[in-house]
């Protein structure tokens, strides 16, 4: 690869595809969102037309769950993380279940975009249900992060020093 080549460019730019298929009345239902973010119930009601207007569309279910994290709503983004997940594992091919993916269902070692897409979606996953207090499937699902990126490309390592830190800290009370 071009010694200039930034894997965050390819990733923009798989997500960008997948932002520039939206329908305009999406698009724009997304814009509003973002403007009365600060009114929950009316940013969450452009959310929702704009799914329902592209409900398969990752740009929506990102969009989706960067709203319900920013207003500290765990299950709701939780839930979000789930879908995009399931969502990238059918574009894939993947089996649906996080837990039966093995690193031969991908080129996880790569910078292929999708494939890093499902890995943060995954890593989103972990860091949710640590949120929380379901701290063993947390950990369930950051050590099959590392099991998929055991170079540490997206970061799931942070997920289990904090949980192993915890785990002495509460082994040391």
């Amino acid at each position: 690869m071009d010694a200039d080549f930034k894997p965050e460019v390819l990733e923009n730019s798989w997500f960008a595809e997948r932002y520039r298929a939206l329908p305009a009345s999406a698009a724009e239902q997304l814009r509003l969102a973002s403007i009365h973010y600060a009114d929950s119930s009316r940013a969450e009601t452009h959310l929702l037309m704009a799914r329902m207007m592209a409900p398969h569309n990752p740009a929506i279910k990102v969009a989706e769950y960067r709203f319900y994290f920013y207003q500290a709503r765990w299950p709701e983004a939780l839930r979000i993380a789930e879908q995009c997940m399931a969502m990238t594992a059918l574009e894939l091919g993947f089996p649906l279940s996080w837990r039966l993916v093995s690193p031969q269902h991908g080129q996880f070692e790569s910078d292929e975009p999708a494939h890093r897409f499902y890995l943060f979606c995954l890593k989103a996953y972990a860091y949710l249900l640590m949120r929380l207090q379901r701290l063993q499937a947390g950990r369930e699902a950051a050590e099959k992060l590392m099991q998929l990126d055991p170079a540490n490309k997206v970061g799931g390592q942070l997920l289990l020093d904090v949980l192993d830190r915890a785990d002495r800290e509460a082994e040391d009370d």
